[in-house]
């Protein structure tokens, strides 16, 4: 498992069945900085929605996942899993501000 600031990616079996292919690989944005948690070579990877999860399938030999603010993280070809920390307050349950 590995982790880029408030983003955690973890090795995958496979994409689920009926996931939706979307038209970028930013993982994720922060809401503050306006940096983005992303694949850095074009055409590397292609990412997918299901069920509110989004799934990093590698299809180059690598991607790097980048960021301004955390060093690079080297993901082998395979399926990853990816989701954000949440934070937790009495008042309701929302993800980190990045």
């Amino acid at each position: 498992m590995w982790r880029q600031g408030d983003v955690f990616i973890q090795a995958w079996p496979t994409v689920p069945d009926g996931a939706k292919e979307l038209p970028h690989c930013i993982l994720a944005k922060g809401e503050l900085t306006g940096h983005a948690h992303r694949v850095a070579e074009s055409g590397a990877a292609v990412l997918f929605e299901h069920g509110g999860v989004q799934y990093l399938d590698v299809r180059g030999p690598r991607a790097t996942i980048a960021h301004e603010e955390h060093g690079p993280i080297v993901l082998e070809r395979g399926v990853y899993r990816v989701w954000i920390q949440r934070e937790y307050s009495p008042q309701e349950i929302r993800r980190v501000v990045d």
